[in-house]
């Protein structure tokens, strides 16, 4: 028999032809970060299809409140509209994970991860790429380290779902396995995203549970630098942890020690727990706001004015870099540290922890700062023009939330208008690719400097 001839396949062929090489230039021409922009932005919506679909809802969900979940969950910030455990069906919850675990560790090192396992190839783009999804120390390789985080994502996941089911199991909640695999990724990828309606709220008093999401959520926001870092000093590899992962690890104990303390003392709603239960209690809200993983197990909304002021500072620092966490990050505060100690004391350069910093890290750090400050006042300002009935503090927490892919809300979320919905859904984009990031996929490159004598600008 003949085969179909050359001129009946030829221009279908040709079409995919072009259509393949435009694509590559596409994406070869493309600015690294506006690639991750757009990437996230193609993931969010195939959720929100995936989430309107009948499948997916047990109850019928407005198509808004979709991609506001859709948006949350790939940004793994944990702010919801509905709540997941039964406004949909476990096709729908899986969606949610999915996206999940593909916001949490970058939609980029799956696709790098299945190159490399099948090719063993790294292309200068996608070392860019991730570069810019990653700030990774110059002696990093990036490919291992890709390899690297998948592997250990996929390990630590599993062994907190392992943790987390006898005592689902033995607490009695229902489908224990599906729970414990859902809320372990969701620990991990410091989503936030919970089951059960309440958050972790029932469970304040199980220690059990309490220390495996913590332990995950720490393992998460802490970064694969640390985790890399440490695998390579117990394998003598390396003689040091390194700079970085000792400033990330020494900031995120500080905020875990210090906002403990000022919880366990100040929150009159955590002292009015029973003595075993209020440790644990003001540990594991300063823990959710650092890592940013947006868990709670007493009612955000009951807190004080004083302490919302210290969980700001710590949604606003958040986890640390080329982690699961969202924030300003733990070096960038180390880095405005060494700024501020620097000036005082008129040194000549910027240090910190007796080590200088390079001008390029600083100037960084500034910008993302003052960045962030620019959107979030911005985001406050269009708040609480479309939410009048809102108290200035729950829209406050409700943005620095959402742009620090936070999760916590003081009860605001479900009572959003439709405009104010779409707000915290950029938001929470734009803290998911990051602020700098962010900034560079939208701003036009940049034209020449004028030459003139006086550019000397008094402070």
């Amino acid at each position: 028999m003949a085969g179909p001839s050359h001129r009946s396949i030829g221009p279908v062929t040709q079409r995919w032809v072009k259509a393949w090489s435009a694509a590559k230039r596409f994406f070869r021409n493309t600015d690294a970060a506006k690639l991750l922009l757009s990437g996230y932005v193609l993931y969010t919506l195939a959720g929100w299809a995936l989430l309107c679909l009948p499948l997916a809802q047990a109850s019928p969900v407005a198509p808004l409140d979709n991609l506001f979940i859709a948006t949350s969950a790939v940004s793994t910030t944990g702010l919801v509209t509905v709540d997941p455990g039964s406004s949909y069906t476990p096709f729908g919850q899986a969606v949610i994970l999915a996206l999940i675990q593909m916001g949490g560790i970058g939609y980029m090192t799956f696709g790098s991860f299945v190159v490399l396992s099948l090719s063993h190839r790294w292309s200068k783009f996608r070392e860019t790429v991730t570069r810019a999804a990653f700030p990774l120390p110059a002696d990093f390789d990036p490919a291992r380290f890709i390899r690297r985080v998948v592997y250990f994502t996929l390990i630590v996941e599993a062994l907190g779902a392992a943790a987390l089911w006898p005592m689902f199991a033995a607490a009695g909640v229902e489908n224990a396995l599906w729970s414990a695999v859902f809320h372990s990724v969701s620990a991990f990828c410091t989503a936030g995203f919970s089951l059960f309606s309440n958050s972790f709220e029932d469970f304040s008093g199980h220690e059990g549970i309490v220390l495996v999401i913590s332990a995950l959520s720490y393992l998460g926001a802490i970064g694969f630098i640390v985790l890399t870092a440490v695998h390579d000093r117990l394998m003598g590899r390396r003689r040091s942890l390194g700079f970085t992962a000792k400033v990330i690890l020494s900031v995120t104990a500080k905020f875990a020690v210090i906002g403990t303390a000022l919880l366990f003392i100040a929150e009159p709603a955590i002292a009015a727990l029973p003595p075993e239960e209020r440790l644990m209690a003001a540990f594991f809200q300063v823990m959710t706001a650092s890592t940013t993983v947006g868990f709670n197990t007493v009612p955000i909304g009951a807190l004080s004015g004083a302490i919302l002021v210290v969980m700001f500072v710590l949604m606003i620092f958040g986890a640390s870099p080329s982690g699961t966490g969202g924030g300003l990050k733990s070096t960038t505060l180390a880095a405005l540290v060494g700024v501020i100690r620097s000036v005082l004391k008129r040194r000549s350069s910027i240090r910190y922890m007796k080590r200088e910093l390079s001008e390029d890290r600083v100037h960084q750090a500034m910008a993302s700062f003052a960045f962030y400050f620019l959107i979030l006042a911005a985001a406050l300002f269009a708040l609480l023009l479309t939410e009048t009935g809102a108290a200035f503090e729950m829209v406050a927490f409700e943005a620095i939330s959402a742009l620090g892919t936070v999760g916590l809300s003081m009860g605001l979320t479900g009572e959003l208008s439709d405009l104010g919905k779409l707000l915290v859904v950029l938001l929470m984009l734009i803290g998911r690719v990051g602020i700098l990031t962010f900034g560079l996929a939208v701003v036009a490159r940049d034209e020449p400097a004028e030459e003139v004598k006086d550019n000397d600008l008094a402070l």
